[in-house]
């Protein structure tokens, strides 16, 4: 798993599932704060049947921090949502990946998570699904 992978897994994932699987695993680090976790918006842009122009949907909260851990590595954190503490543990994840807790970390968070957004999306394709109509024409027996 490369750094955009980890990282695009991570803030799709919510909150609770972040802060369990953190504490669950144990892990500290020393950090020094680069950029204090701060709120903001972005502009989300949607494509009509996921191929037409592009539009813009609407605004999205994100939240964002920057910290370097004691053994000199840089981690960011974007998360969706209003959580600071959520973007700073994120950060901490992406500065500790890079070192050599990547295969614990990987074991006790990124595996689980990964498990639990697909979870999340197979359950919104089976709602989606669930409502599809599917349209037939019946041929008329004019002559």
């Amino acid at each position: 798993m490369d750094r955009k992978m980890w990282l695009s897994l991570l803030a799709q994932s919510s909150s609770e599932d972040v802060k369990t699987l953190w504490d669950k695993a144990g892990i500290t680090c020393d950090s020094e704060i680069i950029r204090a976790a701060e709120i903001g918006a972005v502009m989300v842009q949607g494509r009509q049947g996921g191929t037409g122009a592009p539009f813009h949907l609407g605004e999205m909260s994100v939240t964002r921090c920057s910290i370097k851990i004691a053994e000199g590595y840089i981690g960011h954190g974007y998360h969706q949502g209003r959580s600071k503490e959520t973007a700073e543990t994120i950060a901490k994840l992406d500065a500790l990946l890079q070192t050599d807790k990547f295969e614990l970390i990987l074991k006790s968070v990124l595996k689980p998570l990964e498990k639990l957004v697909q979870e999340k999306q197979y359950s919104l394709a089976a709602k989606a699904a669930a409502t599809k109509v599917d349209f037939f024409t019946l041929v008329r027996g004019e002559d």
